[in-house]
């Protein structure tokens, strides 16, 4: 059903400063750049996913419910969007998963600055059968452009993208028995509790679960959530200097939890997203090899 991540969406309240902070932080040029439908849009397309930058802009239904989720949760991680060869065999088995999804849309958009158009067909499942996560499934008539490097250090593709979990077992039904990814790792550890890893064509959905931090037991807290985003660069000590360079509050560069690896946080520029940069262990592209 699912053949890969297809793109992730951050939500910002000015489009033209997240486009800025993002071409710095992947030192990769838009591919692609869009309005229309309530909504600003710019996209970078990396090796294996896309990151789609939304603004709410003009007047209208979907205007308005863009902006009532940016009232509500601020800039951020907003929602992912899953890759399927069939959207209409997609939406067959969600809606008897009983993941409530909405018909099937077909959409077309214009790129503002080559006149290119692209046209897929979504669905998207209820948040509330999904944890809490927005979810999209998307069907493309063809690829994306990719967005071309500008400079030196800049970042390849998404390793991995970050879910957290109140209730583990629940989750590992959602993304494993459900939506059939498969569960590639599943680690318990005393001092960052449970890691488990889904993969999605060459990256991974990684749910996590820290018992003793939910203090507050509320339904909409123990729903799960969106944490955040980690990308990979081939040298790191090279994104590290052009990043620094830049103004962009990073991290020392520090060795990761897998052998071989190498990461750093980003700690600005990055519309309040939680991000980690990778280099990955040699010969090892994945986060869960």
């Amino acid at each position: 059903m699912i053949t890969g991540l297809d793109h992730v969406v951050v939500l910002t309240g000015d489009i033209n400063a997240a486009a800025a902070a993002y071409q710095t932080l992947f030192a990769r040029a838009p591919a692609w750049q869009y309005g229309g439908d309530g909504a600003d849009r710019v996209l970078f397309t990396l090796d294996n996913t896309t990151l789609e930058l939304v603004a709410p802009s003009g007047e209208g239904a979907n205007a308005d419910r863009i902006r009532a989720v940016f009232a509500a949760e601020g800039e951020g991680l907003a929602s992912i969007c899953f890759r399927t060869s069939d959207i209409a065999k997609t939406h067959h088995r969600l809606d008897r998963l009983t993941l409530k999804p909405e018909p099937v849309a077909e959409v077309e958009s214009r790129d503002a600055i080559s006149g290119a158009t692209l046209t897929w067909k979504r669905t998207r499942t209820a948040a509330e059968a999904t944890r809490g996560v927005r979810l999209f499934f998307l069907e493309r008539d063809k690829e994306r452009p990719l967005s071309v490097p500008t400079s030196v250090g800049s970042i390849m593709a998404m390793d991995h993208v970050v879910v957290s979990t109140s209730d583990p077992e629940r989750a590992a039904a959602l993304y494993g028995a459900r939506l059939g990814l498969d569960m590639a790792l599943d680690r318990s550890h005393p001092d960052w509790g449970r890691l488990m890893f889904f993969r999605c064509g060459d990256l991974i959905v990684e749910v996590t679960h820290r018992p003793g931090k939910e203090t507050d037991t509320s339904p909409d807290k123990l729903q799960d959530r969106l944490r955040g985003l980690c990308w990979r660069v081939a040298d790191i000590d090279a994104t590290h200097a052009r990043l620094t360079q830049a103004g962009v509050d990073v991290s020392e560069v520090r060795t990761g939890r897998k052998p071989g690896t190498r990461v750093m946080t980003v700690r600005s520029g990055t519309c309040g997203v939680p991000t980690l940069l990778v280099q990955p262990s040699a010969g090892k592209p994945t986060a869960a090899d």
